[in-house]
């Protein structure tokens, strides 16, 4: 069976971050592929221990919040 998990990847110096908001898993790589690739991995892994963990749903809700300027 496979599901649909959502990715938030962040650049961080010279390295990629990838997230997995639904169930709290990061990983990181060279690239924007690998980390994805890493995550898919890490995921997996993390839901081979208990797929129970898995959520039911999921939502993706984008907002926008006022950020200080600093000169």
């Amino acid at each position: 069976m496979q599901k649909k998990f959502s990715a938030i990847i962040t650049k961080e110096d010279n390295w990629f971050v990838s997230f997995c908001p639904e169930l709290g898993v990061a990983s990181q790589g060279k690239t924007k592929k690998t980390a994805l690739n890493n995550l898919k991995e890490a995921v997996e892994l993390y839901l081979e221990e208990d797929p129970l963990k898995a959520p039911k749903s999921r939502e993706v809700i984008e907002f926008t919040a006022k950020v200080p300027a600093y000169a």
